[in-house]
């Protein structure tokens, strides 16, 4: 266990995710349980709230676009497991969507200060709208993190998963807006020759602007779909 991890619940990207056992609504579940799976592990700040609820709903819609990308979802907060039940039964009732991913229930509060979920300037019961990236590897490898009256935008979370594995497979980087599919950037030439050589290529292909910057086709495209609005996804207009 990192040290400052373990003193401050200070996680950092690049970092291994600290594994918990815990109970849930799909029953005791384990991190390490979920190894050859990205994850996305969000808090939210407690059951029956309005923003919380139109985000359960959200993320149960989308879940399948996460498996699209070999991504499991995992909720968690610090309300007990009855509570998690009644509020996935209650939403059930009202929509008739059935929450498919597990809720953890972390009463004492020990995963969220572990993960730094809890920011006592806000709230010190209360965790924060927090997002944990973790790769197949268990590897952090983005943290967003939301205030309390913000819902968060699904298709951008989903977005960010893409780019993630786009950018590892097709050994490149994202530009800005980027969205699946679209080119990515190449790695910038390390030598003088190289530089030339990728210039030369520019003015061939035109894939690009200058020698530190120049696209590709990203290899394998998956495309979860994430070119809608948060609005559609929340409305259901997707396909």
């Amino acid at each position: 266990m990192d040290y400052e991890i373990m003193m401050n619940g200070n996680i950092k990207i690049g970092q291994r995710a600290p594994d918990f056992e815990a109970t849930s609504t799909m029953g005791n579940i384990c991190l390490n349980d979920y190894k050859g799976k990205w994850i996305v592990l969000f808090s939210h700040p407690g059951d029956f709230t309005p923003v919380c609820t139109t985000e359960m709903i959200a993320f149960s819609k989308a879940n399948t676009y996460f498996e699209r990308l070999n991504t499991c979802l995992l909720g968690i907060s610090v309300d007990s497991n009855p509570s998690h039940l009644a509020w996935v039964y209650d939403i059930y009732c009202k929509t008739g969507i059935i929450v498919p991913f597990p809720i953890i229930s972390d009463r004492n509060g020990a995963i969220a200060r572990k993960y730094g979920m809890i920011s006592n300037d806000v709230s010190t019961t209360e965790t924060v709208r927090n997002v944990f990236i973790i790769d197949d590897k268990g590897v952090v490898r983005l943290i967003l993190v939301y205030p309390l009256n913000i819902g968060r935008c699904i298709p951008e979370i989903l977005r960010c998963i893409e780019a993630l594995q786009t950018s590892e497979r097709s050994k490149g980087s994202t530009p800005a807006n980027w969205i699946p599919c679209e080119p990515i950037i190449i790695a910038p030439p390390s030598t003088f020759n190289e530089l030339k050589m990728r210039n030369e290529e520019i003015t061939k292909n035109r894939n690009g602007m200058s020698w530190y910057l120049s696209f590709k086709n990203p290899e394998r495209c998956i495309n979860a779909d994430t070119k809608q609005t948060c609005r559609e996804l929340d409305e259901g207009k997707s396909k």
